[in-house]
């Protein structure tokens, strides 16, 4: 039987990529220690050695590869018992972050004749090219900044620069000590760019949690920069009731390659040296510049160019594969982008497509522009074309705008364009095409004006008549040229035209316009500043020598950045004199105050009318010779000296900061207030004398605090003293009182610490109003609400049986009672409540006692009045419609007198029958009726009769005498078979007026009303038995008499069950394999005939039975095949209708088989050699199928040993690639192409290898695509 497989590994190795030269570790764990683990590369396995270390540590396997090089690449694996796991080995080149550095002074000499030295610019790598390192701490510009009470970052992101190609990481961690749940953290570029979606192979997004820091980190990381990833970041971080953002910006270098060296300046010679008749040599090369200055006139010497070049650098003349792909047949693509590396088979047959097209209508050129173009800048480019009509019109375009003659283009018939200003890049997009007359492409929704502030997002739309049209944007009458791709974006949408500026500025305000052939569409942008808000403004400072002077001002914006100035002039920051800028907070310090220092400073913010002014006023010191004396003083924002609160959550850090001063230094005394009951709320405690806390340690009701280690310590210096408290709790809740002296005087101060929590688990709730899908839960209040007000509650609720609990509300509940809706009737569930605050969510309650939701019944249907008399009233109904899950306990019936409604109960309890005759009734009194039915959850809605009801005997109407006749169904006329314990209900309806008598007998006996029920009614007469019995059976007899006239019918009703097993089980002889059994029937035959039996036999060491014979009709039987040397045990079960008897009937003692005495020697037979090489039975034949529909290639090999089979594509082998399902199955082999395309046509060849030999067979397999 098939299982499934467990892994032996608890912890398996990951695939990894090591830089060459650098160790590569794989761990492995496995689920118990002991086990034998191989490791294996390439299917071969690995030992100890100089390049490999195999270290075992418990559970713990390790593999290392020592200086891992570029052969060590590949696949290994690990194996464990019949567990196997593969992983891969990718090894990458060091990356060079410096160049080296330029030769000596010294020039080479190449041919008696200097070679001029090249200098490169040795820069190192930015400081943003930090790979996937990031530090640890904070960044220094967040060092020492005041924690942000409402922030999320425990480190933002910060600025970086990276290299073309290179590698950055950028990091932000998130406290989450106070976080019910992980916070949700979202990266964007821009505004609106959400890199979620654009993570791949140069983008990765990763995210850890440290539990011992309780800090989450996450990381954005760009490997493979480009120029096109410079710009904005913003990092997002949201929790259920917070949020923060942070911007940050990434710029990329452009890297330094030989490609950045000036060649010109390197090996240019002055015309004297050209002059100096040099002789020519295979190493020169002379190029002549026609030049506007003369200044690069001269013969350029390459020799040293290449003799100096890295080798690396030399590549050979790369193959123009799309020329390749053109001139070869379309069975030959895959093989041409198999061996150049093209992937993309889709876009590279869309590529050749179009160029084939382009090829076509160029055949209006005799010759043809180069495809790139190199000139210096300043200089002059001509380039020329030959039509094949010398009439044809030609047109001039670049990068697809076609180019108007003017001062710096001109050309002609024979005059060549001129570009006085331009690069190779912009040469790369001229190209000319013959002129043909088109429809003029008509505007049909113009631009509309619009107006936004500095730095929103600007969209221009604009919808033309014709899809794919060329259009020109110009902004103030100039054109907008996609060099400018940088500040603006253009779209193509079908017919709109969208120009887009990320972020507007107060430059890119002016009259827009769009051009066709067939008009434009003009419209204006307006920009708008910004209004700078000024939270806090920097203020006259007065300082002395040699102290600190901080400046600080707070704007709305934590973006905006700003310059210092010194009386008008820009501030240069140096070592003395720093500038920050944290969020919205600038500040200037300057240390060391000297008296050049004393001037007027400004901060101005970059982009805004605003100027921020303030004055540094030097103070001179004067000192004299009179040792200084300075009262202590406690500097803290204390107005009136009254307590000042401070809040703290459980479980965070406390800290007290406090700055004193004080000459000589004082001495600082902390001390709490201690109060008996609860814990005072602020100040001092009454009646406590101010000393108190100096000469004793523990004095009344203030305890002095002096730890300097452990969880409340206190750390004092000259100017500030730090209270701590690690892991604030309730108990650390209280007045806080610190005090200085000195010889001179003292201070004091009282600070309130409150530590709030979450709230206390509520008390279980309680349940009422229990309904049929619903119920009212009820709870008290926690005892304590952790120092903040209750927000509200969460309710849960699951069932009694599972351990799922589903929250019912997602909005606070403010009350103390919520009503339950939506429960399934008959289900027991529980309910559980929590309590949330300010700062969080409580432990849940203990569960409610199990309630199960019950509705009760519905009312009872078609009651009507059967008979009345003049004292009593019949009354009959039928069950209600809906029972529900609580069952039905009964029914009660009412009546009430017409026109009153004081309603009189008939019975004192309830009733099961579904009529009921209501006695003692007053004659002639009018009466209603009703009746309700009762469950577990109470009385359902009554039923009441329609009209009221006289208590008055009514005389019968004389009627006609009909003779009774009983109408006995077919399936009764025969013996009527039933099991044990089923019902028994059987219905003769009848004929006859007046209603006749029935009489029910058995075997001329009247029957037993415990026994069996007879139910009567007008037309039919029900013989009814709840669960039959075996002395139920026998012949019943139903009579029905009107008068003298009679009629009579009989029932026979037979009762079976189950036979006992057979009698006398025996072994009557035993010979060789045989043995012969004999039995007796049954002693009970379950009331029905016997309809055989079964034999079954068990060996005595497994006693597993098994059936030898089936319905079988004699009572003797021989069992054969029997195992010499056994010993066997048998059984009989015997069977009628009903089934197996439930117990059989066993040997006492086993049946032992004797071995005989005669011995086996098997005949000896030669050895045959079976091998044979591998041929093929049937080949395979060239197929044409259509492209998309799945095709299926057979053949049929044979060969002993059984042969290896491989399959190839023009000489590709396909056993990697997931499109090919490969099978074989008794020597017929099936390659199975699923949805080919033109691509998948070509040779296929099946080769069939073993020892003796190996054979192939090929076809051709072709693709249609459908017409």
């Amino acid at each position: 039987p098939s299982g499934l497989s467990v892994s032996a590994f608890s912890k398996k190795p990951r695939s990894a990529e090591v830089v060459a030269g650098n160790p590569a570790v794989f761990e492995a764990e496995t689920e118990r220690a002991g086990v034998k683990v191989r490791w294996q590369r390439e299917g071969k396995d690995i030992g100890a050695s100089d390049k490999y270390g195999l270290t075992v540590e418990g559970r713990r396997h390790t593999l290392t590869v020592r200086d891992v090089g570029p052969a060590d690449q590949g696949s290994y694996a690990v194996i464990a018992g019949s567990s196997k796991v593969k992983f891969e080995l990718k090894v990458t080149e060091a990356e060079k972050t410096e160049l080296e550095p330029a030769p000596t002074p010294t020039p080479a000499v190449v041919q008696g004749h200097p070679a001029p030295t090249t200098e490169l610019d040795s820069r190192s790598s930015p400081k943003g090219e930090r790979g996937s390192e990031v530090p640890d701490g904070p960044a220094p510009e967040s060092q020492g900044a005041p924690d942000d009470p409402i922030g999320l970052f425990l480190m933002r992101p910060q600025d970086g620069e990276v290299t073309v190609g290179g590698s950055i990481t950028f990091s932000a961690r998130v406290a989450g000590a106070s976080l019910l749940k992980p916070p949700v953290v979202k990266w964007f570029k821009g505004k609106w760019v959400d890199l979620s979606s654009k993570v791949g192979q140069h983008l990765q997004l990763h995210d850890s949690y440290d539990r011992s820091s309780k800090v989450y980190l996450f990381e954005l990381r760009i490997t493979d920069a480009q120029t096109t990833s410079a710009g904005g970041y913003r990092c997002e971080v949201s929790t259920r009731d917070k949020f923060d953002s942070c911007n940050f910006n990434l710029t990329v270098h452009e890297a330094v390659g030989p490609a950045d060296l000036d060649l010109r300046s390197a090996f240019r010679r002055t015309p004297g040296e050209a002059s100096a008749g040099v002789p020519s040599s295979p190493l020169f090369i002379r190029v002549l510049l026609h030049s506007d200055s003369h200044e690069d006139a001269g013969i350029l010497d390459f020799s040293s160019l290449l003799k100096k070049r890295d080798s690396k650098l030399e590549a050979p003349a790369e193959e123009d594969v799309w020329e390749i792909l053109r001139q070869a047949p379309p069975s030959e693509y895959e093989r041409i982008a198999f061996q150049h590396g093209v992937t993309d088979l889709r876009g590279m047959l869309k590529r050749l497509k179009g160029m084939k097209h382009d090829e076509k209508k160029s055949t209006a050129f005799q010759k043809k522009l180069e495809p790139a173009y190199q000139v210096n800048k300043g200089q002059k480019i001509r380039l020329t074309v030959e039509l094949a009509d010398p009439d044809a019109e030609v047109k001039w375009l670049k990068n697809g705008q076609e180019i108007q003659m003017s001062g710096r283009y001109g050309g002609g018939g024979e005059e060549p364009i001129h570009c006085k200003r331009t690069n190779s890049r912009c040469m790369s997009g001229l190209h000319a095409v013959p002129a043909w007359t088109e429809p003029p492409v008509l505007i049909t929704r113009p631009l509309e004006d619009q107006l936004v502030m500095v730095g929103q997002r600007v969209e221009f739309e604009c919808e033309v008549s014709e899809e794919g049209a060329q259009v020109k944007w110009l902004k103030d009458g100039v054109e907008l040229t996609r060099e400018e791709t940088f500040k603006y974006r253009f779209k193509k949408d079908g017919q709109k035209h969208h120009l887009i500026i990320n972020e507007a500025s107060l430059e890119d305000a002016g009259h827009y316009a769009l051009r066709t052939s067939g008009g434009q569409s003009l419209a204006e942008l307006i920009v708008q500043e910004k209004k700078l808000e000024v939270y806090q403004s920097i203020a006259d400072l007065a300082v002395g020598a040699k102290d600190q002077a901080v400046f600080k001002c707070e704007v709305s914006d934590e973006n905006v950045r700003g310059v210092w100035l010194k009386n008008g002039k820009e501030l240069v920051p140096d070592s003395r004199i720093k500038v920050s800028h944290i969020g919205r907070v600038h500040k200037l310090i300057i240390d060391d105050v000297t008296p050049d220092d004393e001037a007027d400073y400004s901060f101005v913010p970059e982009g805004f009318a605003c100027n921020l002014s303030a004055k540094l006023h030097f103070m001179e010191v004067k000192i004299d010779f009179v040792p200084r004396q300075e009262p202590p003083k406690i500097h803290l924002d204390c107005p009136g000296r009254t307590p000042d609160t401070i809040v703290v959550v459980a479980g965070n850090k406390l800290r007290l900061d406090v700055p004193i001063s004080g000459d000589p230094a004082p001495t600082v005394i902390w001390q709490k207030t201690i109060t008996q009951g609860k814990k005072a709320p602020g100040g001092p405690a009454p009646g406590a004398p101010d000393d108190a806390g100096v000469s004793d340690e523990w004095v009344f009701d203030k305890k002095l605090l002096c730890e300097t280690e452990g969880r409340v310590r206190v750390e004092t210096t000259n100017d500030r003293s730090i209270f701590t408290v690690a892991g604030a709790e309730k108990e650390d809740e209280g007045v806080y009182s610190v005090t200085v002296k000195n010889p001179v005087g003292e201070d004091q101060v009282n600070l309130t610490v409150k530590v709030i929590d979450v709230p206390d688990a509520p008390a279980a709730p309680k349940i009422s109003n229990v309904g049929e899908d619903s119920c009212t839960v009820q709870w008290e209040p926690p005892a304590y609400d952790g120092g903040q007000p209750v927000l509200g509650y969460i309710l849960e609720r699951k069932k009694k049986k599972s351990y799922r609990w589903m929250r019912l509300n997602f909005d606070l509940l403010r009350g103390l009672s919520h009503e339950a809706r939506r429960m399934i009737e008959g289900v027991a569930y529980e309910m559980r409540v929590y309590a949330v605050n300010a700062v969080g969510m409580s432990r849940p309650s203990a569960p409610s006692q199990p309630f199960m939701p019950i509705g009760p019944p519905s009312e009872p249907t078609h009651l009507a009045v059967e008979d009345v008399s003049d004292t009593t009233v019949s009354l009959k109904w039928r069950p209600p419609e809906r029972v529900g899950a609580g069952g039905l306990d009964g029914y009660s019936v009412e009546y009430c007198q017409e026109g009153s409604s004081e309603w009189v109960a008939v019975l004192q309890g309830l009733t099961e029958r579904t009529s009921l005759l209501v006695k003692d009734l007053p004659t002639g009194a009018r009466l209603l009726f009703r009746v309700r039915a009762y469950n577990v959850a109470g009385p359902g809605a009554p039923v009441t009769t329609k009209e009221p009801v006289t208590v008055q005997e009514i005389l019968p109407v004389p009627v006609p005498t009909e003779r009774p006749r009983l109408q006995l169904p077919r399936h009764l006329r025969q013996t009527i078979q039933k099991k044990v314990g089923e019902p028994v209900n059987l219905l003769i309806p009848f004929q006859g007026k007046p209603r006749p008598q029935v009489t029910w007998t058995k075997e001329g006996q009247p029957l037993a009303s415990e026994e069996v029920n007879i139910r009567n009614s007008t037309t039919d007469t029900i013989l009814f038995i709840r669960t039959a019995r075996r002395i139920h059976s026998g012949t019943y007899q139903v009579s029905v008499r009107i008068e003298s006239m009679e009629d009579k019918a009989t029932l026979v009703l037979q009762i079976v069950d189950k036979p006992t097993p057979p009698q006398d089980i025996r072994v009557t002889e035993a010979w060789g394999f045989n043995v012969a059994l004999e039995w007796k029937p049954p002693q009970d035959d379950g009331n029905t005939e016997i309809w055989g039996y079964t034999v079954q036999k068990a060996d005595k060491k497994t006693m597993e039975w098994f059936t030898v014979f089936e319905h079988y009709r004699r009572t003797h039987c021989v069992v054969s095949e029997l195992i010499i040397g056994n010993g066997y045990y048998f059984r009989v079960f015997s069977h009628n209708m009903v089934g197996p008897s439930d117990r059989a009937a066993t040997t006492k003692d086993p049946v032992f088989i004797p071995r005989p005495g005669i011995t086996y020697e098997p005949p000896k037979y030669k050895a045959l050699d079976f091998s044979e090489a591998p041929s093929f039975t049937q080949p395979l034949t060239n197929r044409s199928v259509i492209a998309g529909y799945n095709a299926i290639l057979c053949c049929a090999v044979r060969g002993s040993p059984k042969p290896k089979i491989s399959w190839f594509k023009n000489g590709l082998d396909l056993g990697e690639d997931a499109r090919f399902r490969m099978s074989s199955k008794q020597g017929v082999l099936t390659l199975e192409i699923r949805k080919p395309c033109p691509f998948d046509g070509g040779v296929y060849v099946c080769k069939a290898t073993n020892l003796e030999g190996e054979a192939q067979c090929e076809c051709r397999l072709e693709v249609r695509v459908p017409q």
